[in-house]
Order: C-alpha cells, then structure tokens, then sequence
C-alpha cells in the first residue's frame, strides 16, 4: 500500500527492538537531563590522532572482532568541530604538539581526551628532547589507557568509562564553571605470559649455536 509506514523488524516472528519492550501506546516519563545524557553517552564521535603503532590498535576497534559500534563510538570524525571525544594514539613530537592543541580548543563541548598507549602517556621509551613526555602537561586528559600498544579491549573500556560520567552526570568542575579532567588512570586487563623461549646473553636458543658477530 503506497504511504504505508513500514512495518516493524522482526525476529522469528517476535518485534525487535523498542517495540518488543512497550506495548502499543504507551507513555514513558523521564528526566530531561537523563534524556540528554543517554543521548550524549550513546553518540559520541571520537576524532582519532594516531601517529604510532597505537593507531593500529584504535583501527582494529571499529572491526568486527570488537565492534566499536555496539557502545555507539565507531563514527570517526576527522573535522574536529564535530568530535567530542580526542584519542591520542601514540607519540606526540614537540612539532605536531601545536596541531594538537589547536584540535582541542576548536572541539565542541563538552569534549573528552584519551592517551591511549605509554606514549602519549609519558613519552614511553621515546625519552628524547624532541618527543613531548606526556600530552597532559598541555592538554587535559580524562582517561590514561595502559599499555605498548594497549589493545582494543583496553581502548573501549576506557570509552566506557567515560560513557557512565557521562550517563551519571557526575562531570567535575571548578568553581567557575570550567570542566576538569577526569584523570582516570585504567588497569591493565590482561596477564603478561611468560617468554616461549628462555633468553640467554651470548648463547643462542637455536641448538645452542653461539651468536654471530
């Protein structure tokens, strides 16, 4: 019939989704600002800043191993006036730290940084004059993701972290008004597995052939 509103998705003949919840007309009263926060915890858009092999790991977020899109995170915008979520992956140099800085402040607001990886962090093994050790000491960090590189895991759980602050309104801020970082510092969620070969110094693991050289 032409003009008909679609019917409903259904599954094994049973509706899906909100229809499958709430019978036919049915009313929901609700807060205005839990409204609000459900919508701003479900849509936000991370603007990604790879530089390093952390970027790799963020990319392997959006695949279907992980699926980023089931916490409402896998939109990545590239235009920093319609992100609201920075992640910094990997090293930053003191040569790029002004183009980081510049994307935060033309980010919309309310606005949420993650380092992700030991070095954004604190520089991890990059301890050079030309790295910058740590993005928070010039932009202000929510969420500190361990690890070199962290993995995927790592990285939504420290989206979802932000998501229950934001789901919880419970966002700090100063007696004027302006926002604090969160400084969430994450655990590792995984076990470190001991080495598949003994390491030697000076003896090779291969039929105890000496090294070369």
């Amino acid at each position: 019939m032409r003009g008909a509103a679609p019917a409903p998705p259904r599954y094994h003949g049973r509706p899906m989704g909100l229809e499958a919840a709430l019978p036919t007309d049915s009313v929901v009263t609700t807060q205005l600002n839990r409204v609000i926060n459900w919508a701003r915890r479900s849509s936000v858009w991370p603007l990604p800043f790879a530089t390093a092999c952390c970027g790799i790991e963020l990319m392997a977020t959006a695949c279907s191993r992980f699926d980023l899109a089931r916490f409402g995170a896998e939109v990545m915008r590239f235009s920093p006036r319609q992100a609201d979520l920075l992640i910094v992956a990997g090293r930053v140099s003191v040569k790029t730290l002004p183009v980081l800085q510049r994307i935060y402040m033309q980010m919309a607001e309310p606005k949420w940084v993650i380092s992700m990886g030991a070095c954004a962090s604190t520089g991890g093994v990059f301890d050079t004059y030309a790295v910058v050790q740590g993005v928070d000491q010039y932009v202000p960090v929510d969420v500190y993701v361990p690890g070199c590189p962290p993995r995927p895991e790592m990285l939504i759980e420290g989206i979802m972290a932000i998501q229950r602050i934001i789901d919880q309104d419970n966002i700090p801020r100063d007696p004027t008004g302006k926002r604090l970082p969160l400084n969430i510092a994450l655990t590792p969620n995984y076990e470190l597995r001991p080495q598949p070969v003994p390491l030697g110094i000076g003896t090779s693991n291969m039929q105890g052939m000496p090294l070369r050289g």
